[in-house]
């Protein structure tokens, strides 16, 4: 019989290890990852109490694969949208603790005569808290539902996406000996060019893909479909010069946009634990007592410089960021404590040679001690605040508190138009170039070498180069096109003559970009005069603008993008997690949507809603019907209702008060085109022209030939009255019309 391998024997002690470490910290109450550290230490040649792990170069291709999974769980997370809707507060306290603690780190390193590679990657370590950990003792302490604790965590997840472009940006600097200001201006800019292009490219794909194939996946092809996606990402994140963990972060938050996300964060998270534990496991490895001996007195001053350094630029940054000084004190003291990300940077630091060896365990310890003090530090936010309050002058705390008003009321300043719109307008420029950039460097690289082996020259290089503007024209006339017919660009236009100059401006601005670029297309394939390509390039860019099948083409592109970014909300509208974007508008004619539950007793169960009459009894609308993971929209009259359907109803206050006691549902197989059913609200007018004048209701067929139901009839600006089947339609009526979007859009027509 064959030897055990000895990756195998080294796996099993390191899992038996963890098992056992970790019950006792769970018993404990402390957090998980120490009791993985701890194993670690245990498991480590400087413990010679206990068998050690024999091929520790096995165990750091695991761990790292553990950092890329632990990323990747996080990225599936994160959600660019929730980042863009907290606002800048949340921005304003991450980047001030983060500069701030940086700063320290920095400073206490020189202080004890590290070299300065040593000092910027123990700043990057300090500046980040531990989510994990806080996340726990929030919860150890029941205190995960009060106000301060969402506060930090938004601040959590700002550092966590911070810490991936440190990651990255650690590693620039570390291949180029540098940190000078081209290099880190050229990193920021190469991320950003990277992070924008992967995350619209796999927007665009990714949905599509598994919509395409959701009925051939269960559970296990999606984990290998899930897992086969970010270990894609992971190479081509390293093959452009990034790190494996910041591409499957990427693909994390790519996924995260999905329908499947809730059912991919449930199946990779046992992959997640397992190789996370190898992990941290393997930082406890790394800890060896002689060293924490020897630089015990920079440890003590490193978790000092966390402790106070986080209570006071911690609360300062929250305080700047509008909290008031009791708030941003017990925001700022749950944070005295560093974690997960600490560990990745400086193994990061050491996989690449540019940190000392001692700098690790150092980190670990620090990191240890802080988790520790923890809950000692978050109770001690309101009596430190109780001291602070008596010894300030009350002028003072006054003034600190109303910095709260302040900035409130400067992030409601008035929307300047002009602002609006050069923002709108610049995004998509440069998203736009981005694609567009992409794109010709696909085509220059891979498709002009395989059709030059096919077409002699030059005709290989002018192809390539009409394949190439083919490509990107979309892009393009979007860069051009795109806001000209906006809201914005309307009011300026029509309020003030002088506008119009500027306006002109912006699009002719973007017209010499869309050239630009075609002229460096050609000017790479071509011998041609500068001033020919340019006429070539403004003579394409007019038949771009001029080109109706390309408007329809772009315009199917941006559409398919915004339902792929918009499907995770419609597939939470459509199960019932989320009201329909409508209600909004309805809540300002006196009703609103409510749900309802019917009880599995009730005497409507197997009625059908005709049977019911429950417009003729309680005023009020049912919407829509949702079983298990069915929705049915605009019910028919025959729709039966089951046991355990939910409602959703349209009515006013005391209309939806006297129907709420039903309430049904039943189990339905998935609806697998429900990015289809979503309800939409529409104003429509009645005019001379219109076939429905002279018909009621009834005879109109909105509902039965059209799918849809009409509201209510708007009189004034505030009210809708109810319409009978057989009111009459007359000229100038106005409705208002709930269904789906291609019944409205047929009901329009």
């Amino acid at each position: 019989m064959s030897d055990l391998p000895v990756l195998v024997k080294d796996l099993a002690l390191i899992l038996i290890m963890a098992g056992i470490v970790t019950l006792v910290f769970k018993k404990l109450k402390q957090p998980l990852v120490l009791g993985y550290i701890m194993a670690g230490f245990l498991v480590s040649p400087h413990m010679p109490y206990t068998m050690s792990v024999i091929d520790q170069q096995d165990i750091h291709i695991w761990a790292d694969i553990g950092v890329m999974f632990t990323l990747f769980s996080l990225g599936l997370d994160f959600s660019f949208k929730k980042i863009l809707k907290m606002g800048a507060a949340p921005v304003i306290a991450t980047m001030t603790i983060v500069f701030c603690m940086m700063t320290l780190g920095i400073l206490v390193g020189h202080s004890f005569g590290w070299n300065s590679m040593n000092c910027v990657f123990l700043g990057g370590m300090l500046a980040m808290s531990s989510t994990t950990i806080i996340y726990k003792a929030f919860d150890d302490m029941g205190l995960r539902q009060q106000q301060f604790a969402g506060l930090v965590m938004s601040v959590l997840i700002l550092e966590d996406i911070l810490a991936i472009v440190m990651m990255v940006m650690l590693a620039a600097i570390a291949g180029g000996g540098a940190a000078g200001g081209g290099e880190m201006l050229q990193s920021i800019l190469r991320i950003g060019f990277f992070l924008i292009l992967w995350f619209v490219v796999g927007i665009f794909l990714i949905p599509y893909f598994l919509r395409s194939v959701r009925k051939l996946v269960n559970n296990e092809t999606l984990l290998i479909v899930a897992l086969g996606l970010c270990c894609f990402m992971a190479v081509v994140s390293t093959a452009v010069g990034f790190s494996s963990a910041f591409g499957a972060f990427v693909m994390g938050s790519i996924l995260a946009e999905t329908i499947e996300a809730e059912k991919i964060i449930r199946l990779v998270e046992p992959v997640k634990n397992l190789f996370g534990a190898i992990f941290f496991v393997s930082v406890g490895m790394l800890v060896d007592p002689q060293v924490i001996v020897s630089y015990a007195l920079p440890i003590l001053a490193l978790v000092l410089t966390i402790v106070l350094g986080q209570a006071i630029f911690g609360s300062l940054g929250f305080l700047i960021s509008g909290q008031s000084l009791k708030s941003a004190m017990r925001c700022g003291f749950s944070m005295a404590q560093i974690g997960e990300f600490s560990f990745i940077i400086a193994s990061m630091g050491l996989a690449m040679g540019v940190v000392s060896d001692f700098i690790y365990p150092v980190v670990v310890t620090v990191s240890v001690i802080t988790t520790f003090l923890t809950p000692y530090m978050i109770r001690a936010a309101v009596p430190a605040y109780d001291v602070l309050e008596t010894h300030l002058p009350k002028s003072w705390v006054r003034r600190l508190n109303h910095l709260t008003g302040h900035t409130a009321s400067a992030s409601k300043g008035e929307k300047n138009l002009w602002k609006q719109l050069l923002i709108q307008m610049t995004v998509n420029t440069v998203i736009y170039s981005i694609l567009s950039a992409a794109a010709t460097a696909t085509m220059l690289t891979f498709f002009l070498p395989f059709i030059k082996r096919l077409i002699p020259s030059p005709w290989a290089e002018v192809l390539c180069g009409l394949a190439t503007v083919s490509l990107i024209s979309p892009f393009l006339r979007a860069i051009i096109m795109k806001k000209n017919h906006s809201e914005e660009f309307k009011q300026l236009w029509t309020q003030e003559r002088f506008n119009r100059l500027p306006l002109i401006f912006t699009i002719m601005v973007r017209i010499v970009i869309a050239v630009a670029f075609i002229f460096y297309i050609f000017n790479r394939l071509t011998q041609f005069s500068s001033a020919l390509l340019i006429s070539v390039g403004v003579v394409m860019v007019v038949i771009m603008i001029l080109s109706r099948r390309l408007k329809h083409r772009s315009i199917t592109l941006e559409r398919m993008f915004i339902l792929n970014l918009r499907s995770r909300d419609i597939e939470a509208q459509v199960h019932g997690r989320r009201r329909p974007l409508y209600e909004g508008r309805l809540l300002d004619r006196n009703i609103h949507i409510a749900d309802f539950e019917v009880p599995y007793d009730s005497l409507w169960s197997g009625k059908t809603l005709k049977q019911l009459a429950l417009r003729s009894r309680f005023g009020v609308h049912v919407s829509s019907i949702l079983r298990a993971n069915h929705r049915l929209n605009i019910p028919e009259g025959d729709n039966v209702l089951f046991p355990g359907d939910r409602l959703q109803v349209i009515g006013d206050d005391e209309q939806l008060a006297v129907f709420g006691r039903a309430l049904v549902e039943e189990t339905y197989e998935d609806d697998n085109e429900l990015e289809k059913r979503e309800m939409k609200l529409r104003r429509m007018v009645i005019s001379g022209a219109n076939k429905f004048v002279g018909k009621t209701l009834e005879q109109s067929g909105i509902r039965h030939i059209y799918n849809c139901m009409v509201v209510g009839l708007e009189e004034g600006l505030e009210s809708l009255s109810q319409v009978s089947p057989d009111y009459c339609f007359q000229k100038g009526d106005v409705l208002w019309v709930v269904g789906e979007e291609d019944d409205l859009n047929r009901l329009m027509e």
